[in-house]
């Protein structure tokens, strides 16, 4: 529900997932974020946990990279 409040489908999670840019808080913890010129509201990012299946935890726009 609140991907569609988002205006974010499967398609564009499966794109910042596969081709996004990553960044590690730990061995099991990243973001991936891409920019999608098209959108008007920043980077797009996943938050993600590396178990034993890849677990989406939440999705993320207007996001900002520190």
């Amino acid at each position: 529900m609140r991907m569609d409040e988002r205006g974010i489908n499967d398609i564009l999670l499966l794109d910042v997932i596969d081709s996004g840019e990553t960044r590690y808080r730990d061995a099991t913890h990243l973001w991936v974020f891409k920019d999608f010129s098209e959108r008007s509201d920043n980077l797009l990012c996943a938050v993600l946990v590396l178990e034993d299946r890849l677990v989406v935890k939440t999705v993320m726009h207007h996001f900002e990279v520190i």
